[in-house]
């Protein structure tokens, strides 16, 4: 058996297309167009590089990007300041504080001010809580894109066993709240599970977000499971460094029926869903409805 490769990019440019075929329509009723406000305080080279991508991704969807950037010596009174008034702004539909903030700086402060309404990253208390008692709400970009990728290789997730390996706030834990809402039966694992391998073994879906690389081993894996590695790990390479993810790539394509390559599996539909999400927010503050296969 090798297993299909899931092509996370070409989904991503397709979820990308739809919303900018939406847009238009927003604009007509609305008279403006969405707004995605994107704040990065410091110069972490990673993070400039995710916000460009982001503020391209915005201008290339039809809506209105606001950039902020400030030093990595700003204060959170300033910072919280500058949500605050995001939060007010009305042009502004969503608003993402890009990560990780400098040390000093309260991330959970500074995410606890973002208007629910306008919390694209679906971080807040109020849009997590949603998701855990079954609401409607902003949902966590890189989670909800791992569950598109899933029900389109999949269809009908219902009664499949799917085990999420990783725990953290961003990824693991929202992911198995969306596959329990598609009736999954779900098992958080991490990196302290005992037997984890075991574990492992019995999914019919496999969500790697630990991030440790080339930890899952194809050896681990049922047959026939799929397998979305959301892992993102840069490891020494020849005279250079290589991009891996969470799961052994080359043992697991033995094993899986289909899996997500690194790169250009969940990376590129980040940004999608984000595109995807402040269309939703400002659809919601507009009092229309979301457009139809979003």
């Amino acid at each position: 058996m090798t297993a299909q490769p899931i092509d996370g990019k070409s989904f991503a440019q397709r979820l990308r297309a739809r919303v900018a075929d939406a847009v238009p329509t927003f604009v007509a009723t609305a008279g403006r167009p969405p707004g995605l406000a994107v704040v990065l305080v410091g110069d972490d080279p990673a993070s400039q590089v995710y916000v460009r991508s982001k503020g391209k991704a915005t201008i290339e969807a039809g809506m209105a990007s606001f950039e902020h950037r400030l030093p990595d010596t700003v204060s959170q009174e300033e910072l919280l300041a500058l949500v605050e008034r995001l939060c007010l702004d009305e042009e502004v539909d969503g608003i993402l504080v890009q990560m990780p903030l400098p040390a000093g700086i309260d991330d959970r402060a500074v995410i606890d001010a973002i208007d629910p309404r306008k919390d694209v990253d679906g971080f807040t208390p109020v849009n997590s809580g949603r998701l855990a008692i079954g609401e409607d709400g902003l949902v966590p970009c890189t989670p909800l894109g791992c569950l598109m990728l899933l029900k389109d290789r999949l269809g009908d997730l219902s009664g499949l066993e799917a085990v999420v390996v990783g725990r953290s706030n961003i990824v693991g834990k929202p992911m198995a709240q969306l596959l329990l809402r598609e009736n999954c039966t779900v098992t958080i694992a991490h990196s302290r599970t005992r037997d984890l391998a075991d574990v492992v073994r019995r999914a019919d879906i496999i969500v790697a977000a630990v991030g440790r690389p080339r930890m899952i081993q194809g050896s681990w894996l049922k047959p026939g499971a799929t397998v979305i590695d959301v892992g993102i790990n840069r490891i020494p390479h020849e005279d250079r460094t290589r991009l891996v993810g969470d799961v052994d790539y080359e043992s697991a394509l033995e094993v899986a029926g289909a899996i997500t390559p690194v790169p250009g599996g969940v990376g590129p539909m980040t940004i999608a869903v984000l595109m995807r999400n402040t269309l939703v927010a400002a659809c919601a503050r507009a009092g229309l409805p979301a457009p139809a296969g979003l």
